[in-house]
Formats: C-alpha cells, structure tokens, sequence
C-alpha cells in the first residue's frame, strides 16, 4: 500500500513538474511572438523619419519597442492589483497615472538625446495611429470659419491627448483618449458660439457635393 502511495504521489510530481516545463515553454513562445510584434511595429513607426543613419535607425527602434514593454509591464501590473484590491480602485488608477507618466518622461528624455522636436513628433504620431493630424485637419475643414486662436486650442487639446494616449495600453483606449479630448474641443466650440450639429450636416453636405462633382 505504501509502495502505491509513493508511485502515486511521484507521478503526481513528475506530472507537475512537466506541467510547469510545457507553461514555462508557452510563456517563453509568448514572450518571443510579443517581442516580434513590438520589433516590427516599431519598425515601422521609425521607416516615417526616413533616417538614413542604419545605427540611429536601430537605436530609436529599441527605444520604440522598449517602451511598448514597459508599458505594457505597468499595466500588465496594475491590472493584477486592481483585481486583488477591488475597493482600491481610485488609488489604484491614480498610481497607474503616475507610473505612466514617470514612464513616459524617461521614453521622451531618451528619444530627445537622439532626435529633434519634429522628428519626436513623428513617433508620437506613429504611437498613435496619426489620429492627431487627422483630427485636426477634420476640425479645419468641419468649421471653415475657425480663428487662429481657436485652431490653437483645438490643437493642445489634442496634443495633451496624444501624450496620455501613447501610453495607452490598447488601440481601443488609445481612441478613447482621442474621445475625451474631442468631447472636450466640441464643448469649446460650442461656448464659442459655433452650432456643432449643424457644422458637422453642412460638412456632410460639401463631402457628398464633392464626390458627385469628382464622378
């Protein structure tokens, strides 16, 4: 009987221990395949500063795909903690937030020794599906009549937007930050005088008007 309880018992072991080998095996895979989309994506961000230096190239690429890890180590981070500590929500955001952004100004600082304002524009619009250009050229031709200082402000709005949406930790949340803001530039406009549900019909209206000129 206790032969049978040892033999047992050693399986069991021998059957544990092959299941942390094939998990240790599954995560290293994963590791490797998230690796290579942060590498290629990366890549690709960078390909936008046509930068003909292959060792800068390479250097702002690692930059790149560091950060997406990091930031996705906050994260990956704190959404354990916010599990195990339901009725620490608020707190729990709040040091997300900080982590974040302490996160973020070491990203910048490094892409500043290597790159110009500009081209640090480039990543942070690569990091962001380029929805800020595309935002605010919609804005410019929605409202034809907008002031240069109402462009400005359309233009921080959406500048504090793309800061907190890089380091979103999904396409989705990237796009909800670019939401909020939005929510925020309609408001302005509407205090400013500006009937954004009519703009936004007779914006409609000049796209539709075009299209049938250009068939």
């Amino acid at each position: 009987m206790r032969k049978k309880v040892a033999l047992y018992s050693l399986l069991i072991g021998v059957c544990l221990l092959l299941s942390g080998v094939v998990d240790a095996q599954q995560s290293s895979q994963d590791e490797a395949a998230y690796l290579q989309t942060i590498t290629l994506r990366a890549n690709k961000i960078v390909q936008a500063l046509s930068v003909t230096d292959s060792t800068l190239f390479y250097q702002v690429q690692n930059m790149v795909a560091n950060q997406y890890a990091a930031i996705k180590n906050v994260h990956d981070n704190f959404n354990k903690k916010a599990k195990e500590e339901t009725a620490n929500a608020t707190s729990i955001e709040a040091e997300r937030m900080a982590a974040l952004k302490v996160q973020h100004n070491l990203f910048i600082a490094s892409l500043s020794s290597v790159l110009s304002v500009q081209q640090i524009d480039v990543i942070k619009d690569g990091m962001t599906y380029g929805v800020l250009p595309k935002t605010f050229k919609g804005y410019e031709e929605m409202i034809l009549t907008l002031t240069p200082a109402q462009k400005n402000q359309i233009y921080a709005y959406l500048i504090e937007a793309r800061e907190f949406a890089m380091d979103a930790e999904s396409s989705e949340k990237k796009h909800a930050w670019f939401g909020k803001f939005k929510g925020k530039i309609n408001n302005y406009l509407s205090a400013e005088g500006y009937d954004m549900k009519k703009e936004g019909i007779a914006w409609k209206e000049r796209i539709a008007a075009q299209q049938n000129i250009s068939k």
